[in-house]
């Protein structure tokens, strides 16, 4: 008995991690392709934009809520950006900051829906992503926009030392997450808030403040994330960010962040990211269909989130 509850600890403390390990093993017997240090690099690479966005996300569902919009706030910031530096003669630093203060506004106004207009976070989000989209097409009449300064290439496909830039943007933003979440008051608030919104209301807590904060700064990470989508592909399209949302909920969701809020750690979250990438990678590699990639992935989360419901389910049971 005791050996069976010392496998089930261990299980699940490094559960995730061995899914890895198995993954990688396995897309490396299919094609060794997988394995080599320039592959590599480019799972990093393509993960960064995920695990950069999955802090806002993360943040967002602790405190339970949802945020549906993160792929179209990806397009369109892509697309704002782009416009900014072809159209507007903006140079592409300002271009950057106006693109990321328009994405902490979107992120900014899917708070204030919810906690003032009381509209569900899943109705917001699911809103205001189709806005997005559709605002996107219109500004580029769906076609890319192309020709930026070469310079603004280094964001996405520039090195610091051996490392990509976006690998050092991710690990900041990593660290940043992990300080505010464990180090931090607002911390803390998140993770009352999302354990039970009227006990941390009866606490003193300012409540609907936290969560404006929270969506706020989801918007600025995926920001973040759509601004490096644009400097690795430079060209700006409206359809960059489809179905981003879902690789941002799933990796999560498989690096154990709650989907009913309350509970979730940074490590765990960017070993999700992690198994998405090489998911990502690994059946490209292997020649899978799009779509066949599409309800693999949609399998993985909704195990994942029923894995979740039942674990939740299971320890409310033995509390009482």
């Amino acid at each position: 008995m005791n050996a069976k509850a010392g496998m089930k600890k261990v299980l699940k403390q490094y559960g995730i991690t061995l899914v890895l390990i198995a993954l990688c093993i396995l897309f490396t017997i299919l094609n060794p392709v997988f394995f080599t240090l320039r592959n590599i690099m480019n799972v990093m690479r393509q993960m960064s934009m995920i695990g950069i966005a999955s802090v806002g996300g993360m943040f967002v569902i602790i405190q339970g809520g949802i945020d549906l919009s993160e792929g179209a706030v990806v397009s369109f910031v892509n697309v704002v950006c782009a416009y900014l530096m072809m159209y507007a003669g903006v140079t592409p630093l300002l271009a950057i900051l106006v693109s990321l203060t328009v994405s902490a506004a979107i992120g900014y106004l899917n708070g204030v829906l919810v906690t003032m207009a009381k509209v569900p976070p899943l109705i917001v989000t699911l809103a205001v992503q189709g806005i997005l989209y559709g605002v996107s097409y219109i500004l580029t009449s769906s076609h890319s926009i192309a020709g930026f300064p070469d310079s603004f290439r280094f964001i996405g496909q520039g090195y610091i030392g051996f490392l990509p830039v976006p690998v050092v943007l991710m690990v900041l933003v990593l660290i940043i997450g992990w300080f505010i979440l464990n180090k931090t008051y607002f911390g803390r608030y998140i993770y009352a808030i999302g354990g039970n919104d009227d006990v941390a209301r009866l606490s003193g807590i300012r409540v609907d403040r936290i969560r404006r904060i929270v969506y706020t700064l989801g918007g600025f990470f995926a920001g973040i994330s759509g601004i490096i989508f644009l400097s690795r592909l430079m060209s700006g399209q409206a359809n960059t960010g489809a179905g981003f949302e879902m690789d941002v909920l799933t990796a999560l969701v498989l690096g154990g962040v709650s989907i009913n809020g309350g509970s979730g750690k940074i490590f765990n979250a960017i070993m999700g990211v992690a198994i998405i990438g090489v998911l990502n990678n690994g059946l490209v590699l292997i020649n899978v269909n799009q779509h066949v990639q599409e309800v693999i992935k949609g399998v993985v989360l909704v195990a994942a989130v029923a894995f979740d419901c039942l674990s939740k389910s299971k320890s409310a049971s033995s509390e009482s």
